[in-house]
């Protein structure tokens, strides 16, 4: 039956060669009615063979095969049918292809349903063919039924075996694409579900996965992401990338557009002075956001207490509904400042009236500053002890090293205005002063004991008790010994004994002394180093202008350059050992001037002058000798004048040093 249709096909297409087709046709019919022969015998020969029941059902299919074979004219065919003429192909073609739609390669049409198996679902879209998607595209529609219409997008209107090709996938994107570019342009909403969380915000499936930034979720700011997953919700595109198809959406501008007309009614019915109910939305270092129904305000800091708070959150909580008052608004940038504490009296007008000048008060730091420490007695009542406040000493007082933050004090009220709401305290006044007594605690000449406090170039600050103390001038450290700074002698932290030598009690300073504690040694020194002597002594520092030299018993003396040169003419250097000669000793002034080359001089000197009274002594010998020897001899001959020649010109040569010895002398007199 298949070869018989698949002839008449053929023959209603190729018209021509009938004669060929049509015994063509003949031979088929004649092979198949015997094949349909032979088919018969066996089974009739089966059937008698075999009268089982089952037999008796076969011979019976076999009939009604026989029958139906009987009753079809197979000496029909070909030969018999009218082929189509070229007008009549294009009238039955043209009206055909009325029957149908036009569809294009790339667009989304609707689409029936007629059949659905167990994989795919056959789709008539109106068109000369069926198209075919497998069912897993349908997973949104589970109730889908045959007759249902659905969107499907038209990728090949005939692939290589000429068969429609549709994507139900495709055609939801597209679709859901041109949904998000109408909510862009438009401002239409969309709704998506939450599928997932990422990073700084959600992916959310509006058709295709769009992303909902964190910021964009709600007008509060959303910590906890997780909740939103799986939620279905309303959405407006705020950003489109064509190029990929990507689209950022917003539920917070869907919020916010809601807001718009409660916000302008809210602020056009605010103000100043008028209370509201808040909730505490966003708190930061400087303050904290406050919904007010639709619309925010700004509660500042400094308008959260009238105590001091370092952050908000010390009074603050996110989600904290309080009354606060409109302070300020700004219609135009919509901006509203509110305030809490001015809901309450401020503290100085209800501050107790027994706070008065004299009263002990108590309470905590809350504010240093170079200059002092405020002191809060109660929240927004608060009071300066200054640093001259703080110590009956004269010590200078860091206040940011002697108060903390938060640290308790009892001080005395000094001064209070409660028209300018200011209060000056003390802490030294609540304790004796120690100066009140002073001479007789410390009378002049009396010596103690201190610590050493502070250090400065011309002295040493000494506090014998809680706020009393003195200097040590750098100069009444020592007799002997002079110092450059007095961090040469002693350290902050030490003990030094020390002598009162001066008492200013309005000022209330003390003139102290170190070196008192012993004798003045240079009444003494003046016997031992008189102008002139020689000393042994060994150089302590040097520099251009001269060196300190250190004599014994422990004093100091001062060597200029120039007469620190060695008898080599080289330079003594420190640490050397020398003989050194006094040229000055000041008592009054503690200096004493000291001379190496001066030394070197004198030996030099005394050397000369040795040697010129040897020389002397031999001249006079020698004249002595001469005139001797001359009353004993006679008349001389030639050879003894010669004798006497010699011994003149001997004499002459000694005469002529001699004089140069007087002149050498002279010299160095001069020098």
């Amino acid at each position: 039956m298949s070869d018989e249709k698949n002839l008449n096909e053929e023959t209603t297409e190729t018209p021509e060669n009938v004669e060929e087709v049509v015994k063509t046709g003949e031979e088929i019919v004649e092979g198949v009615t015997l094949i349909k022969a032979e088919e018969e015998e066996e089974v009739v020969q089966e059937v008698e063979e075999d009268h089982t029941p089952e037999t008796v059902e076969i011979e019976e299919e076999v009939e009604e095969l026989g029958s139906a074979h009987d009753d079809y004219n197979w000496s029909l065919g070909k030969l018999d049918t009218q082929p189509y003429s070229d007008e009549e192909r294009e009238k039955y073609s043209a009206g055909y292809e009325a029957t149908l739609n036009s569809v294009l390669e790339n667009e989304v049409v609707r689409a029936k349903v007629t059949s659905i198996s167990d994989g795919d679902v056959v789709l008539d879209i109106n068109y000369k063919s069926d198209g075919l998607i497998a069912l897993s595209e349908f997973r949104d529609t589970p109730d889908m039924k045959v007759g249902d219409e659905v969107d499907v997008y038209v990728e090949q209107q005939e692939d290589e075996r000429g068969q429609l090709i549709l994507s139900r996938k495709k055609a939801k994107l597209l679709k859901a694409w041109e949904n998000i570019v109408d909510s862009y342009k438009n401002g239409s909403v969309i709704k998506g579900t939450v599928i997932s969380k990422t990073k700084g915000g959600l992916i959310v499936d509006c058709g295709l996965e769009t992303f909902l930034p964190g910021s964009q979720i709600d007008i509060k700011p959303i910590i906890d992401y997780d909740q939103y997953v799986g939620r279905t919700m309303e959405f407006k595109v705020v950003k489109i990338n064509e190029a990929i198809k990507n689209a950022v959406v917003s539920h917070k501008a869907l919020i916010e557009s809601d807001l718009a007309e409660q916000r302008e009614q809210i602020i056009a019915g605010l103000e100043k002075g008028q209370v509201l109910e808040g909730m505490v939305k966003n708190i930061t270092d400087f303050g904290a956001f406050l919904d007010l129904g639709g619309v925010d305000g700004l509660l500042y800091i400094t308008d959260i207490s009238w105590g001091r708070i370092n952050h908000p959150n010390e009074v603050l909580e996110n989600g904290q509904k309080l009354n606060v008052v409109v302070l300020e608004f700004d219609e135009n940038k919509k901006r509203i400042s509110l305030g809490l504490k001015q809901l309450q009296p401020h503290p100085w007008e209800v501050l107790a009236e027994d706070i008065a000048e004299g009263s002990t008060v108590k309470g905590k730091i809350v504010n240093i500053e170079d200059y002092g420490a405020f002191l809060e007695i109660q929240p927004g009542v608060e009071g300066l002890i200054h640093v001259s406040e703080v110590s009956w000493s004269n010590q200078p007082v860091n206040a940011r090293e002697f108060f903390k933050l938060n640290q308790e004090f009892e001080s005395k009220v000094v001064t209070i205005d409660r028209e300018s709401r200011k209060m000056s305290l003390s802490l030294k006044q609540l304790q004796k002063d120690p100066w009140s007594n002073i001479e007789a605690q410390y009378p002049i000449n009396s010596r103690h004991t201190g610590d050493v406090k502070n250090l400065t170039p011309y002295g040493v600050f000494v506090e014998l008790e809680e706020g009393i103390g003195g200097m040590v001038h750098i100069s009444d450290l020592s007799w002997t010994k002079r110092f450059s700074h007095p961090s040469e002698y002693t350290k902050v932290g030490k003990q030094i004994e020390i002598v009162v030598l001066e008492i200013d009690k309005e000022s209330r300073k003390l003139s102290l002394g170190h070196k008192q504690i012993e004798e003045n040694p240079w009444d003494t020194f003046e016997n031992v180093f008189p102008v002139g002597s020689y000393h042994e002594a060994t150089i302590l520092r040097r520099d251009d202008r001269g060196a300190i030299v250190q004599l014994p018993y422990g004093l100091e003396a001062f060597c200029p350059a120039r007469h620190l040169r060695k008898e080599d003419n080289s330079s003594a250097n420190v640490d050397e050992v020398l003989t050194f000669k006094v040229l000055e000793f000041n008592r009054d002034d503690k200096r004493i001037l000291v001379s190496h080359t001066r030394y070197l001089d004198d030996i030099r000197r005394e050397a000369d002058d040795s040697v010129k009274k040897e020389k002397q002594t031999h001249r006079d010998n020698t004249r002595k000798a001469i005139k001797k020897q001359a009353s004993k001899m006679e008349k001389t001959t030639l050879g003894e004048l010669d004798v006497f020649s010699q011994l003149k010109e001997q004499l002459k040569n000694e005469g002529n040093e001699g004089a140069e010895e007087k002149e050498a002398d002279k010299n160095d007199g001069e020098e």
